[in-house]
């Protein structure tokens, strides 16, 4: 495994010597990336084993979900679609929660990560299921993904994009789909400058497995990214209450309750979701 990380950090050290990239920018993109090695190798070592046979309920979660389900996660599985028979570029793979369902839902999965710990998990986990067919891996930057222009029908990314520069990401995105492809995001927010002062006055050390880096967006953002696609389908997620619920044990008997008043609540005032903490977004690219 040590050996796989010296390989990722030579890779993530190297200089790219493409026409109009200046050193600065390599040297800033580096550590950046070294920052994101060293998150993820933390996140592996927290990984229970144990927990990579993935159950039977637990997947059929994922195959067919509802547009108006309360989780962002089915949502964005909802969004999927089928995609039986389509390449789909896995962004940000981690260790393969995601893979997996993906995998079931009988797409060409192409797994990538720049983590080799996390790779060689989700590598296991596809052992310990019986997946021998359909997924590929890839230990590779998120900027520089090993497959041709335009050969990718879906790109999928649950919690990557707040790790990454966005302006390269959304050029690298835009470069591997087809035309007619569709990229699915979700990702962490936080909008309202008021939250982001609130959130600035709680003192908090940074765990391990968190990136000095990573940080939720903003609406701003999303549609900086999103230019150069026509954006899709898309809901937001759980208002500050519904954070609250899910942190504070005294109020987790409330949490599901308060997330069918964020549903009811976003509906119908759209303004809200400037203050939600999460937001599944569809592009596709003309």
């Amino acid at each position: 495994m040590r050996e796989l990380l010296s390989k990722a950090v030579t890779y993530a050290t190297s200089t790219d010597t493409r026409p109009g990239f200046r050193l600065e920018e390599q040297t800033g993109l580096r550590d950046w990336e070294l920052a994101e090695l060293r998150r993820s190798a933390a996140e592996a070592e927290r990984v229970d084993v144990r927990s990579l046979r993935a159950s039977e309920e637990n997947l059929a979660k994922y195959v067919n979900p509802p547009f108006d389900t309360l989780f962002h996660l089915e949502y964005a599985f909802h969004l999927l679609g089928d995609v039986a028979g389509q390449e789909v570029l896995e962004y940000g793979s981690g260790w393969g929660e995601n893979t997996i369902v993906l995998a079931h839902r009988r797409a060409h999965v192409h797994a990538l990560d720049i983590s080799p710990e996390l790779i060689a998990i989700n590598r296991q986990r596809m052992e310990v299921n019986g997946i021998t067919s359909g997924v590929r891996f890839s230990v590779a930057s998120a900027y520089e993904v090993p497959t041709p222009d335009a050969s990718v029908d879906v790109v999928f990314g649950m919690m990557i994009l707040h790790h990454l520069d966005l302006a390269k990401a959304a050029r690298e995105v835009y470069r591997v789909l087809r035309p007619g492809g569709r990229a699915i995001f979700s990702e962490p927010m936080r909008s309202s400058p008021t939250l982001r002062r609130l959130r600035k006055m709680i003192p908090c050390r940074l765990p391990t497995h968190v990136s000095p880096y990573e940080r939720p967006l903003t609406l701003a953002e999303i549609t900086e990214f999103s230019k150069r696609f026509v954006l899709g389908r898309t809901r937001s997620f759980d208002l500050p209450w519904s954070r609250a619920a899910e942190r504070l044990p005294f109020l987790r008997t409330a949490l599901m309750p308060l997330r069918r008043w964020d549903r009811v609540m976003l509906t119908r005032f759209r303004w809200l979701e400037y203050y939600a903490a999460i937001r599944v977004f569809e592009l596709r690219k003309l």
